[in-house]
């Protein structure tokens, strides 16, 4: 894995050149081709263990860090227009792939840790640097406030885990006997903050509309995924501890209903976005905690799609933003008047934000309400709720910003760039071709 890295070495020089920026962008374009083509259909397990020390999770979410942050680069040309210290930011990005990739790539708990914590300062410093508003700052502060403080009890698990073991390998889980309660909540605390479940959530609707478009991306694309990857990974301890996933699926399905309430009555784009993550997110949660075989293969088809999906949105919020001024409603209303090419990809990721078909979130649904009804017929009540707000919610989201009387302040709107729309695609043709490939997911993993 650390041979990979070297690379990357090589790619810090050009963050300061003048032409660096789409030199770079083209580089990670090229670095998720060639790691999409070393599939394990085509090389097989053995050769990809052996060159990036990663299994089919690992696989998947390293590949969505390297399209999400290729996608970043080419949402944020304004901020290289601007010159508003580009290199920076180019720097900021280029050292988040190197600490997600080193996440994902980690086989022992310690390391996991110790990249899972470093991913979130170059996060914190885009929020902070090229953040939209003052309150840029209470935001970062939540950020690091909940994530740090909940990830402690986690490292003293891991030195638990070490003093009884002698060993801090993922694989070495299961061996032991006699974990009590409180290990099982300082492995288990620090991942349900990331993800975030209800309750623990608050700073993730604060960051998302503070930060920059590429923050919000990188936000909803990749770093809500480490708190679900790390749960798949510390699977042994879930098992020895089942009697308690009753607690956190009664959590996340009763947070994910009043999360779609709150949804519903949003006048934010960037906020209403947000809040629709909690409310995925809840139920990725509730999937994994129910530790059967769905569960694990919804919950990970669903964040490889909601990474893209909510990505996309959150590059649709940033265009209206750039050409009004506002995220409000009730001035971003009537934009298919405006800009009807953009009304045609907000419908597209709208619809895929439902669940239609053939989007990639569509399969990942149907694998969780397949977990979570066999896990308890009750729990059919709550996903009936929450499966009518989603669309609800989207639809009010896509009806009230394309439809009706646009404001009467806006007098004049550029129809987009060439760019955005092959943003927008880049995000929408993943989601609905990964579809086909679902039968390898549920055979391998």
């Amino acid at each position: 894995m650390l041979s990979f890295l070297f690379p990357f070495l090589f790619l810090i020089p050009l963050c300061f050149l003048s032409g660096g920026w789409w030199l770079v962008h083209s580089l990670f374009f090229i670095i998720s081709f060639l790691f999409f083509f070393t599939f394990p259909c085509y090389m097989g397990w053995s050769s990809l263990s052996y060159m990036f020390g990663c299994d089919y999770l690992s696989y998947g979410l390293i590949l969505l860090s390297f399209w999400v942050c290729a996608l970043m680069i080419m949402a944020s040309e304004p901020i290289l227009r601007s010159l508003y210290y580009p290199g920076l930011f180019l720097f900021f990005i280029i050292l988040l792939v190197v600490f997600l990739f080193c996440t994902f790539g980690s086989l022992s708990l310690f390391s996991f840790y110790l990249f899972f914590e470093s991913s979130l300062i170059p996060t914190v410093f885009i929020i902070l640097g090229w953040g939209y508003q003052p309150e840029r700052l209470q935001a970062g502060v939540y950020l690091l406030f909940y994530t740090l403080l909940a990830s402690l009890p986690m490292l003293v698990g891991i030195f638990y885990v070490f003093s009884s073991l002698c060993s801090v390998s993922f694989f070495l889980l299961g061996v032991k006997e006699g974990f009590n309660s409180l290990f099982y909540f300082c492995m288990v605390f620090a991942f349900l903050v990331s993800m975030p479940m209800f309750l623990v959530h608050l700073w993730l609707p604060s960051a998302h509309v503070e930060a920059p478009v590429s923050g919000s991306m990188i936000l909803a694309g990749v770093l809500l995924k480490l708190g679900g990857y790390g749960l798949l990974r510390v699977f042994p301890v879930l098992i020895k501890f089942f009697n308690f996933g009753v607690v956190w699926v009664s959590v996340s399905l009763v947070g994910g209903f009043l999360v779609s309430l709150i949804c519903m009555r949003q006048t934010d784009l960037k906020s209403l976005i947000a809040y629709s993550s909690v409310a995925h997110m809840g139920i990725v949660i509730g999937g994994i905690m129910t530790l059967n075989y769905w569960g694990v293969c919804g919950s990970f088809t669903l964040m490889i799609a909601h990474g893209l999906c909510s990505s996309g949105l959150f590059c649709l919020a940033n265009i209206s933003y750039e050409r009004l001024g506002s995220r409000s409603l009730l001035i971003n209303r009537g934009l298919l008047s405006l800009m009807p090419s953009m009304a045609f990809w907000w419908f597209m990721l709208s619809a895929c934000n439902m669940a239609a078909p053939p989007s990639l979130n569509l399969l990942g649904e149907v694998g969780l309400l397949n977990s979570l009804v066999s896990w308890s017929w009750v729990s059919m009540l709550f996903l009936v709720v929450l499966s009518f707000f989603s669309a609800a919610y989207t639809l009010y989201l896509f009806s009230y910003s394309q439809h009706g009387v646009y404001y009467s302040g806006v007098y004049s709107c550029s129809l987009g760039y060439s760019r955005e729309f092959l943003l927008l695609f880049l995000h929408w043709f993943p989601l609905n071709l990964f579809i086909m490939s679902g039968d390898i997911v549920m055979f391998w993993l």
